[in-house]
């Protein structure tokens, strides 16, 4: 369905937990709530059942880190089974992602998007807390032969602590059928709110000029190639090129409660609608209604961190 600006709300992004295994710098403080404090197969089930009556059918599985959970491949079956849900991918550290790739393709997981800022060991480790940089890789690896596509890697790139690391993630593009994206960094932390870290879309085609834009866009995403690469460089501003105009998407937290834009710090509490479909599914259509028309990140706290919303 619309909202009230004429954009066409079609992508669901479900945070299935706070909880992560790294404590990245951007992601800003990890206050995580308790496991079993998390919604259920059966009621993450029941709510996306209500969106996809809505109008969605993409959804996209987040946290916190949703690995860590035990049931994933459960919420993935039963996410696949809903009526009108056309794909499902996840978006993880990647730390996990060797033991359950193969279950969470059988399970009916489409597509998988990875967060890699570096493939420098002691960046990494600085960036992320933990020294997992080669489960991380080898997760990529079982992504890739268990036919997750497409497969994509995120990357937030700053200024001074990881930047210089740029040309060996474009490589990875260059070399394999996967697409590297960079996201400009977002005020989610004290590192976040600091905008001379940014590293901005702009820069990085200044910097790597043989990148040539394509003619295709999808979702918040410019792509980017080149001669003999086998995948793609994608560019996500959300900072420098505000994309709210052509935004699709909602989130459900993992509290049950939606947050219609990341970066608005408004958020509605539908889990007093669980036992009552209609309720829930008129509940659901207002808050898509009153979308706001774009996010506040240059004038306040977007009010969740990035282990909470799932991004």
């Amino acid at each position: 369905m619309k909202d009230n600006f004429g954009r066409e709300i079609s992508y669901l992004r479900v945070s299935v937990t706070q909880r992560c295994n790294l404590n990245c710098v951007y992601c800003g403080k990890i206050e995580c709530a308790k496991k079993d404090s998390e919604l259920s197969p059966e009621i993450i089930e029941k709510l996306v059942r209500a969106f996809a009556k809505c109008g969605i059918n993409k959804v996209r599985i987040t946290g916190g880190e949703p690995l860590v959970r035990k049931d994933i491949c459960e919420i993935i079956g039963r996410t696949r089974e809903i009526e009108g849900i056309e794909t499902i991918g996840i978006t993880t550290n990647g730390v996990y992602l060797s033991e359950y790739a193969n279950e969470m393709k059988k399970a009916g997981l489409d597509s998988v998007n990875i967060s890699l800022d570096s493939t420098d060991g002691s960046t990494y480790r600085h960036l992320t807390g933990s020294d997992v940089l080669t489960k991380v890789l080898e997760g990529i690896d079982a992504a890739e032969r268990a036919g997750l596509a497409p497969l994509k890697i995120n990357a937030v790139l700053m200024k001074g602590v990881n930047s210089d690391g740029a040309g060996e993630l474009i490589n990875i593009a260059r070399n394999r059928k996967i697409d590297v994206r960079f996201i400009e960094l977002m005020p989610f932390s004290d590192d976040g709110e600091d905008s001379s870290l940014i590293v901005t879309g702009d820069e990085i085609l200044r910097e790597f000029s043989f990148l040539k834009p394509m003619q295709s866009e999808e979702g918040t995403a410019k792509y980017y190639s080149a001669q003999g690469f086998k995948g793609r460089i994608g560019l996500i501003n959300p900072i420098t090129h505000k994309f709210c105009s052509d935004c699709n998407r909602i989130r459900l937290l993992s509290d049950g409660k939606v947050k219609p834009c990341l970066g608005y710090d408004t958020v509605y509490d539908i889990m007093q609608y669980i036992d009552c479909e209609s309720s829930l599914i008129e509940e659901i259509k207002k808050i898509i209604m009153n979308k706001p028309s774009g996010h506040s990140f240059e004038s306040e706290s977007a009010g969740h961190g990035l282990n909470k919303t799932g991004g």
